[in-house]
């Protein structure tokens, strides 16, 4: 483990005036949430036997011939990767280290966890959606809806691989069927949250500049470097008292323009907090 690295950053962490985290997949996989193996098995067996699919995510791009396979499918989906708590405490040690500091979290993760685990729900922006959200499929007007309620029926009531038909979401304002709150196309809806997140995330950014910044990137990949890690890059770039940390097993790296004020650490994000959780602990010894 890279210890010295791990030293820096949580020494950074303790002096910084304020914490912008920006999490991706990376962060949800390493508390557990993972897509394949075991845990895909437990929940899609019957899928698995019937369509070969290989992963969770796969399956979901998958055109079933009906809309009550279609939610068969994902209430499974959305229940196991929303409503269910993570199998690892990651999200809560992560909330552990930043909950005295002022922070605010930008995350393309769409499973909710940051809020499971304490954090406050008004320095929180999920850009790309949430699994706990329908909206029409057309879209016919930017509004969102909560489907926890409908979702654990269509989980507890589905026989095989079907849901009832009365539990099939239907747009109430045009009668479409509604399908997920999650970014893939034009048709995403940004309803009023969403805006209003956008606005407190910039507000942030906007009273914070110039200040000892800590620009905290945990588990984002390459599909989306756009929302969080280039935007990250460059608002280090031009703020000489920020300093910028990678943690992403396998995928920790920085430009040179910045490489001076980075801290990029090729581990676990789970491994690496907790190590700084010890380390905190025993200097106050």
């Amino acid at each position: 483990m890279e210890l010295t690295k791990i030293k820096n950053l949580a020494q950074v962490l303790e002096t910084a005036d304020a914490v912008i985290v920006g999490a991706g997949a990376g962060l949800s996989t390493s508390a557990g949430f993972v897509y394949t193996g075991e845990r895909f098995r437990e929940y899609f067996s019957d899928f698995i036997e019937k369509y070969h699919f290989k992963d969770m995510y796969s399956g979901g791009f998958y055109p079933f011939e009906t809309l009550e396979e279609h939610w068969a499918y994902w209430s499974r989906y959305i229940f196991c990767n929303r409503y269910m708590d993570a199998p690892k405490p990651v999200y809560r040690e992560l909330f552990e280290l930043v909950k005295d500091k002022d922070y605010f979290v930008l995350t393309t993760n769409v499973d909710h966890q940051f809020q499971k685990a304490g954090f406050d729900k008004q320095r929180l922006f999920y850009t790309q959606g949430d699994y706990g959200l329908w909206q029409c499929g057309k879209p016919c007007h930017q509004k969102t809806y909560d489907n926890e309620e409908t979702v654990r029926k269509m989980v507890k009531e589905q026989r095989r691989m079907l849901v009832p038909s009365e539990l099939v979401p239907h747009c109430p304002v045009c009668g479409r069927p509604m399908t997920m709150n999650l970014r893939s196309d034009d048709t995403f809806v940004e309803d009023e949250g969403w805006h209003q997140a956008a606005g407190r995330y910039e507000e942030f950014l906007r009273r914070h500049e110039g200040m000892k910044l800590l620009f905290l990137e945990l588990g984002v990949g390459g599909n989306t470097p756009g929302i969080i890690k280039y935007p990250f890059w460059r608002m280090t770039y031009q703020n000489p008292e920020a300093v910028y940390a990678c943690v992403n097993y396998g995928e920790a790296f920085a430009p040179r323009e910045i490489a001076d004020r980075s801290i990029c650490i090729d581990e676990d994000i789970g491994g690496v907090l907790e190590q700084i959780k010890r380390q905190n602990e025993e200097e106050r010894i």
